[in-house]
């Protein structure tokens, strides 16, 4: 036999020994920890028409248990990866992206966070964080073909406090200032998300209600699809749990709706909650110096298990922490970040506690144990009580520094170790207008002008936004139109599906820049800009220039939300042309033919935009159509009457199905959704037939 064949056949060997030793590592050295101790459970679950399930339980706990296995049904998919995000195997899952997960989860320490703050929960919270990993272990027992990631289960309650630990801090922002240090830039002066996450809430007071009843609509803008996607439930216990609403994957309880007596929504708030310090480091790199002494910086090897095709490669990293939080260094120097609520995992008491308050009273008392450290709550209840809650745990910090900027990291005076309490944030409770609502702006905009609270009265330390969006422009004329009549709930929904622009906002000002560009010598802009003269404020699918104005701004909407340098018009302008004319062959194409919901056999038109109050975002397809993929999703309408009985309907933009293209559910609802009508909600639960479980 040739030597080089011999070599080359050694090689070979060697080779497909270490392409199965990278495909098959992760798997083999991924160790689940022993499951919670399994007990027996009482619950059914009834799916109405819609597929929503109805889940009903002995015990709080049989509906937790319940609920994981209904989610599974539904969406085993999303489920499965974020609890891979929780063991840190995102990335072995979705490759690079869920390595950034991977990657935070480590930086904040989520696991041993949740661990460590497991024991603070009370029995009842801990066995229902418990039922919820049973019944989710219970799926995946039953349904191994579903699994993808070998050696994620069983999951324990813990690993279900560890995913809130993980995600929370992200809805107020955390991921602007980590990627900007990731990738070696300064972090921005201004706090909030990383992209478009909007949302609205509407509550009017029976007292300015045109037939006595009190209402509140759930607006909350999130993804369409991926793992923080709503997903509608109704629960019932025989301890008194009646909930309907909606959560996310992994929420062992709705995160929004109602009972009986209550209901709350919530939009993305952006108080500066986060603060980075530059440390000073000592020739080694290995200590920081802190009022006057050198301290060790804590440090870690973790390895990143990355999936590149068929493969699972393992990327070490190091990971940082010195007394004011994790670390991370880059070329500029190490930066230490704190964020409200580091080290703690209360909120997963406080979402349960919510969920079965009885009244305001009480519910204002759960809410000043300042556990959800983030998100405006949008109240209303069966007394007529509505509420705007601005809902921050705000740090205590010390005068004399801009916390907005980059701290010193050598002084322990710049640190903060408290909090200020819930009572001193900006609230506006049954103003005399009747109403209040939020778009994601700032609080002092929640009510009728002369109803409004005083920026002044707050510290420039906590650092409340100030930035006004057109949707908030928007529900203020509109309910400024009203004058002082009563609010009927058509007039209501008219308002929430307002599809205008205020033309004293962004986009107005860029309407102005439009029409002030010299077009000479371009007949496709001259044309595009005399449209846009005739545009009408808004994209109510009725308009010539409505897809035109929608393609050219879109950017510019977003880059006004994120507060980021507007783009240059001109340049959006050629693009939207070149687009328009390229696929469509015209400058006037209806936005229903533009703007589509897109979902199994659906293929809708869907009118509204960014940034208004039928908000609608989207991604352009193949054939140039722009495809909602964010914005107006579950919405709900909560009524109490006259008698103080709960009612509501809702809609979500796809179904109850999330990753199941099979199910009749899959997208049943879409149809409502695209023509902005609702579906009944049964409440309380559906009476199961037969128990099922």
């Amino acid at each position: 036999m040739p030597r080089w064949f011999t070599a080359l056949f050694w090689t070979s060997i060697a080779a497909g020994a270490v392409f199965v030793g990278l495909s098959t590592w992760d798997a083999l050295i991924a160790s689940a920890p022993a499951a919670d101790p399994a007990r027996p459970r009482n619950v059914t679950i009834t799916r109405d028409q819609w597929g929503v399930p109805h889940i009903n339980g002995k015990t709080d706990a049989d509906v937790a248990y319940g609920i994981a296995i209904a989610q599974s049904e539904d969406d085993f998919r999303n489920l499965e990866e974020t609890l891979a995000a929780v063991r840190g195997r995102a990335g072995a899952i979705l490759g690079e992206d869920g390595a950034k997960l991977d990657f935070a989860g480590h930086l904040l320490d989520a696991k041993s966070v949740g661990e460590a703050g497991y024991a603070g929960l009370s029995p009842a919270t801990r066995a229902l964080v418990e039922a919820y990993a049973q019944g989710l272990n219970d799926y995946a027992r039953g349904h191994q073909r579903e699994v993808r990631l070998q050696g994620l289960f069983p999951v324990t309650g813990r690993d279900i406090v560890v995913g809130f630990a993980l995600r929370s801090p992200f809805f107020f922002g955390l991921d602007r200032p980590l990627s900007a240090l990731v990738e070696g830039r300064l972090p921005p002066r201004d706090a909030g998300p990383a992209d478009e996450r909007g949302s609205n809430a509407f509550a009017v007071a029976a007292r300015r209600s045109s037939d006595a009843t009190t209402r509140l609509i759930v607006n909350s803008h999130q993804p369409w699809e991926g793992p923080v996607t709503w997903w509608e439930l109704v629960v019932h216990s025989d301890e008194g749990w009646d909930f309907a609403g909606a959560n996310f994957p992994g929420a062992p309880f709705p995160l929004l709706g109602h009972n009986k007596h209550l209901g709350w929504t919530n939009t993305v708030n952006r108080p500066d909650l986060i603060d980075v310090y530059k440390l000073v480091l000592d020739d080694s790199g290995a200590r920081y110096r802190y009022d006057g002494q050198w301290r060790e910086l804590e440090s870690r090897r973790v390895w990143l298990r990355v999936k590149f095709g068929p493969l699972v490669l393992p990327i070490p990293r190091t990971m940082y922490r010195s007394v004011h939080g994790p670390v991370i260094k880059n070329d500029l120097g190490a930066f230490a970040i704190r964020y409200a609520g580091i080290g703690d995992v209360g909120q997963v008491e406080q979402y349960y506690r919510l969920n079965k308050a009885r009244d305001f009273a009480e519910w204002k008392a759960i809410m000043a144990t300042q556990k959800i450290p983030g998100t405006n709550f949008i109240y209303a209840d069966a007394k007529g009580h509505v509420g705007m809650f601005y809902n921050a745990l705000f740090p205590d910090r010390a005068p004399g520094f801009d916390w907005k900027g980059v701290l010193p990291g050598d002084t322990s005076r710049a640190v903060w170790t408290a909090y200020r309490p819930w009572a001193g944030n900006p609230h506006a409770i049954d103003p005399p207008a009747g109403w209040v609502a939020n778009a994601n702006n700032t609080p002092f905009l929640s009510t009728a002008p002369q109803d409004e609270l005083k920026r002044a009265d707050f510290p420039a330390e906590m650092g409340i936004e100030t930035y006004v969006t057109n949707r908030a422009q928007r529900y203020q004329a509109r309910f400024a139109q009203l004058g002082n009549q009563q609010i009927s709930r058509e007039a209501l929904l008219s308002i929430k599906n307002d599809k205008g622009y205020d033309r004293s906002g962004w986009a107005g000002r860029w309407w102005d820049e439009v029409l002030a560009l010299d077009t000479n010598g371009q007949p496709d802009l001259a044309a595009a800009q005399g449209l846009i003269r005739q545009w009408d404020f808004t994209l109510d699918c009725n308009g010539p220039a409505d897809t035109l104005v929608a393609v050219a701004f879109a950017q510019h909407a977003r880059f006004a939300y994120l507060q980021k340098p507007k783009p240059d018009a001109r340049a959006a302008l050629v693009e939207a042309v070149a687009l328009l004319k390229g696929k469509f062959g015209s400058l006037q194409v209806p936005l229903g033919d533009f703007q589509r919901l897109r979902r199994g056999k659906q293929d809708l038109p869907l009118c509204g935009g960014p940034d208004t109050l039928r908000a609608i975002i989207g991604t352009l397809a193949d054939d140039g159509r722009r495809v909602g993929n964010n914005g107006d999703g579950f919405i709900m309408l909560i009524e109490w009457d006259e008698q103080g009985q709960a009612r509501s309907q809702s809609v979500h933009q796809f179904g109850s199905a999330a990753t199941r293209p099979g199910s009749p559910h899959f997208a049943d609802q879409s149809p409502l959704f695209a023509t902005e009508r609702f579906k009944p909600v049964t409440f309380p639960a559906m009476v199961p037939p037969a128990r099922r479980r």
